[in-house]
């Protein structure tokens, strides 16, 4: 599974995933003008780098002509919210090495929160890059989390990516579309109280959790955050603009050459291919 994000700065941004976060990039091409065509994007052409934090992967496209640039205002209960987590060994060096690149602008309210128990004790951080995408920061207490997060290199601080998560306006109906995508879910959780509004910057945050794992056991899973009330819809996002990511997801035993674009249910993108 690999989430895709629009940038207007193509070298910007892999400046930024790069220095701030640890990426590294492993690719860097024209985009393939079949996938542009089947995400809603025909005549468009685009400029990508495949980045890879240990063994995930992000894209980050330049697209021409360019979308609308990420909206002013926007918040971790809009419905076009789409977060990365990238766990991390060391919370207090990972928040200042993003900070000390600059160009980050930080979501939560007074650096990283730790949460209770009830949402597994991690301590988390969220900010957004310098083209708005949403980006959290995820520490795991020990013996918390997948075990590939315990087999780091020594001295590592930032890890790979945990999941990306999707604000939600209906768990049970997410939960259905993304389980005819073969996506199973693996805990759940209701999240409240001060450290949730200080992490979301939200006042009053309430929300329920659903992490979803995909067929494979390897790579990132799916977060669904319903919160309540759900924050704006998403009618009107288009393709290609910035806040309009699209995640790609290889299904096991398609048969079908080219790839597809779905929606879910409240308008995420995703690309299916065999």
């Amino acid at each position: 599974m690999r989430v895709s994000r629009a940038v207007a700065d193509l070298d910007g941004a892999e400046a930024f995933y790069r220095d701030a976060l640890g990426f590294r990039t492993t690719w860097r091409g024209p985009s393939d003008p079949v996938a542009l065509a089947a995400l809603g994007l025909p005549g468009a052409t685009g400029e990508e780098a495949v980045m890879h934090l240990g063994g995930d992967e992000v894209a980050l496209v330049r697209l021409q002509p360019p979308g609308r640039p990420y909206p002013a205002g926007s918040r971790s209960d809009d419905l076009w919210f789409q977060h990365l987590a990238i766990v991390v060994s060391d919370m207090g060096a990972a928040h200042a090495r993003v900070l000390a690149q600059g160009g980050a602008q930080p979501v939560s309210q007074g650096g990283p929160q730790a949460l209770p128990p009830a949402d597994g004790s991690v301590r988390a951080w969220k900010f957004r890059d310098p083209d708005g995408h949403p980006l959290e920061l995820l520490w795991f207490p020990p013996g918390g989390g997948r075990a590939v997060w315990r087999r780091h290199p020594p001295g590592a601080v930032f890890l790979g990516i945990d999941h990306s998560a999707l604000a939600v306006s209906g768990a049970a109906r997410s939960r259905r579309f993304y389980r005819g995508l073969g996506f199973k879910v693996a805990s759940r959780s209701r999240n409240t109280g001060p450290a949730q509004s200080r992490l979301d910057g939200l006042s009053g945050a309430r929300l329920r959790v659903f992490s979803l794992r995909p067929a494979s056991a390897d790579g990132p899973g799916l977060e669904l955050l319903a919160y309540q009330p759900p924050g704006r819809s998403a009618a009107g996002m288009r393709p290609g603009d910035v806040a309009a990511d699209w995640t790609t997801v290889a299904m096991l035993g398609r048969r079908e050459a080219a790839p597809r674009r779905v929606r879910d249910p409240d308008g995420h993108m995703l690309l299916l291919t065999g």
